[in-house]
């Protein structure tokens, strides 16, 4: 073998190697994206079932039920339009309350019940996630057009 043929052998070598290696990142990339719905996208079948998602709204009063001598907590999570019921597992953060904006990250059973893994909460009062604000004018906005 001379030596053009070694280093064309070299480039082609490399340039499988750059290409299953950008391949490889941009699967593991999209198996870790973490999108962000609301629960009228939920309930209309956008979001994907069996796959991890965050959602995000506010929580329901009166919804809130904890069981008794566990860590188990459901409630309700509302945009103001659709409704979705959240069930998680775990110490809550301790800004967590009926009313507030929160969002969880987790995935959705095939009953439309949502395992959260994770439940984040707003810092202060004047705060609120930006995907739930967002979330929380675009369902105010559809209803007011539904109204006209």
């Amino acid at each position: 073998m001379n030596k053009r043929s070694r280093r064309k052998v070299l480039v082609i070598g490399v340039l499988f190697g750059v290409t299953v290696a950008a391949v490889l990142g941009l699967t593991a990339f999209q198996e870790n994206l973490l999108y962000f719905y609301s629960p009228t996208q939920v309930i209309a079948g956008e979001a994907p079932e069996n796959h991890s998602f965050r959602i995000g709204g506010l929580v329901v009063d009166g919804t809130v039920n904890r069981k008794p001598d566990s860590l188990d907590v459901q409630f309700d999570l509302t945009d103001n339009t659709e409704t979705v019921t959240v069930q998680y597992t775990g110490i809550l953060p301790d800004l967590f309350r009926e009313g507030q904006g929160i969002v969880a990250m987790g995935s959705l059973q095939p009953g439309g019940l949502f395992i959260a893994e994770e439940v984040l909460a707003k810092h202060d009062e004047n705060y609120m996630p930006p995907e739930v604000a967002d979330a929380l004018k675009a369902s105010e906005e559809a209803a007011k057009q539904k109204m006209q």
